[in-house]
């Protein structure tokens, strides 16, 4: 009871105290504050003008900055803010009493703030040189050429990495492909709720992903097929690629379970059904038997996607062989897996980056365009888990990490990417699309409207 007694009384005695420092702040016409240390992660310090013109509000403030070595020189550097109807002005300490304040920009003690004074830097070219290329894919075929599709898709053909623009325009931009299921799989609750209209209709799916959401291509995935699930037939298979080409005209890539026994046997029956049509088909990785898939490839025109594990030499290794299976270069796309934002991206991004250099620096079974799938994003708890309200919401959380993960691995090198949240691919594809403009005016006009918030 003593103890609830007395600090009761502190309470109060410290109350009084606030009021007082309050009163006297009111009253006063100089405040000066010495030896006092803020410690917070913003200050804000305002100033109200005064009623007469003729009494200027002003704050002094004088700069320390912190003594790194004990006895070495420390200069301080006085700061005066003028209060004016119009805002603050920055104005030098005065000399003496009377003496108007010169302009910060004349006062010799501010020479040495580097961040008060902008630095006018010409940006000069690296030395750098590339004397390889990557190897230019066709994805989709017209009629003319054997297939059906009203346009064909072009990946790769740079000579630099895609963000050196100061080297060259890139021939081709990176592409996004949105995820078509044969069957719905578990879905976030806002992802789904955009294809809660054609979840059990592939052809409407593909249809919705290009027409609505203004994917360049789709990539169907015939999950069905899965020993370990429905193990659907190939004849099922086929008969889904065969009404999703018939409800798109553009190219799209065929997506097998991940079995490699059971999508050797889907991606042939795919690939007879579709021949000329110079479809993708993802993909054939280490454990699978590499001269079948590749046979298949040649035999009926299509596109081959070599899928390694994060691993650069087993990367190499995969794409050799698909090489010297004489898979020509023009048909292969290589894939060193993706781990998303926060679910090992750093490995994605020092792999890909490694794999462009290389390919640009001669490393033949590597100059081939490089797959994304972005959509690995959502394997991370931070894209979809629920009822954590200092993250933010998931509507906007789950898109944007899927698009940072993208955006990422195009600065990485990727040249087509595999998205699952509308929101997201069209954040890439804008991105992606202003950077390969060939005019600088109109990059420098969407470099702008992308930093305006800034000034919000």
């Amino acid at each position: 009871m003593v103890n609830k007694e007395r600090n009761s009384k502190k309470d109060i005695e410290s109350v009084k105290e606030v009021i007082e420092l309050a009163e006297v702040l009111r009253s006063a016409d100089e405040l000066e504050l010495e030896d006092v240390v803020i410690d917070a992660e913003n200050l804000v310090l305002e100033i109200i003008p005064p009623l007469q013109p003729s009494m200027p509000a002003r704050l002094k403030l004088v700069l320390e900055p912190v003594q790194a070595v004990p006895g070495a020189p420390v200069e301080k550097v006085e700061l005066l803010l003028e209060a004016t109807p119009q805002g603050l002005k920055l104005i030098a300490a005065p000399a003496a009493p009377g003496i108007p304040g010169v302009l910060v920009k004349e006062h010799p003690a501010l020479e040495s703030i580097k961040a008060l004074k902008i630095l006018d830097l010409k940006f000069k070219t690296p030395p750098i040189e590339f004397k390889y290329d990557v190897a230019e894919v066709r994805i989709g075929a017209t009629r003319s050429e054997g297939g059906s599709r009203g346009k064909v898709i072009k990946i790769g053909g740079e000579k630099a990495p895609f963000a050196f623009r100061f080297l060259e325009i890139p021939r081709n931009r990176p592409v996004v492909a949105l995820d078509v299921f044969d069957t719905p799989p578990p879905l976030p609750g806002h992802v789904k709720k955009y294809y809660a209209d054609v979840l059990v209709d592939p052809p409407s799916w593909a249809r919705k992903a290009i027409s609505v959401f203004g994917s360049d291509l789709c990539s169907v995935h015939l999950i069905s097929t899965d020993p370990g699930f429905k193990d659907a037939p190939p004849s099922e298979a086929v008969k889904t690629i065969e009404s999703v080409l018939q409800s798109i005209d553009v190219p799209i890539i065929v997506g097998g379970s991940g079995n490699p026994e059971k999508d050797l046997k889907v991606f042939e029956a795919v690939g007879e059904a579709t021949h000329g049509e110079r479809l993708v088909l993802a993909s054939v990785t280490p454990d699978m038997d590499v001269a079948k898939y590749c046979d298949i490839i040649k035999k009926y025109g299509h596109v081959a996607l070599a899928l390694a594990f994060m691993d650069i030499n087993q990367v190499r290794d995969l794409a050799r062989k698909v090489i010297d299976n004489e898979v020509s270069r023009d048909r292969l796309i290589i894939d060193p897996s993706t781990g998303g934002l926060g679910y090992g991206i750093e490995y994605s991004f020092s792999i890909m980056e490694r794999m462009k250099l290389l390919a640009l620096n001669g490393a033949e079974e590597l100059r081939a365009p490089i797959s994304c799938a972005a959509t690995n994003a959502w394997a991370a708890r931070e894209a979809w888990l629920k009822d954590v309200p200092e993250w933010g919401p998931r509507e906007w959380r789950g898109p944007l990490w899927e698009a940072v993960t993208a955006l990422t691995l195009f600065m990485a090198g990727a040249d087509i990417f595999m998205m699952l949240h509308p929101l997201a691919a069209r954040i890439v594809k804008s991105i992606v699309s202003a950077l390969a403009s060939p005019k600088s005016s109109e990059l420098e006009k969407s470099i702008r409207e992308y930093y305006s918030w800034l000034s919000m």
